[in-house]
């Protein structure tokens, strides 16, 4: 946990071309049903122009399933390819870092085709 708290505020360069690049947005909160863990989080990989392409966060609610039947879920935890939007089973400060930058890695090698 102490890890990902020091990355608050941190971007780095992803791609070596310089195209594409990280930022993390990482904050002690208190726990509740929202954030049990405790911190509300913000990993992201975005292109040339600033556009997200990747996200993990727990900044808001996700929806599940759309029209009238639609139910918004208790659980943050989630992540955006492109746009759309999948639930991320959070498991701990490290597997959220190890499971982002695999990620990341797999869309700069598909983007690079």
């Amino acid at each position: 946990m102490d890890t990902l708290l020091l990355l608050d505020g941190e971007s780095f360069m992803a791609d070596e071309a310089g195209r594409r690049w990280v930022k993390f947005e990482v904050k002690p909160v208190e726990v509740t049903a929202h954030r049990p863990h405790g911190i509300k989080y913000s990993l992201t990989l975005h292109d040339a122009d600033g556009e997200r392409i990747l996200g993990f966060d727990n900044a808001h609610p996700v929806r599940e399933g759309t029209g009238p039947g639609a139910r918004t879920r208790i659980e943050y935890d989630h992540k955006h390819v492109g746009k759309r939007i999948r639930f991320y089973a959070y498991m701990d400060a490290a597997t959220l870092l190890s499971d982002f930058w695999q990620e990341v890695g797999q869309l700069l090698q598909e983007r690079s085709l």
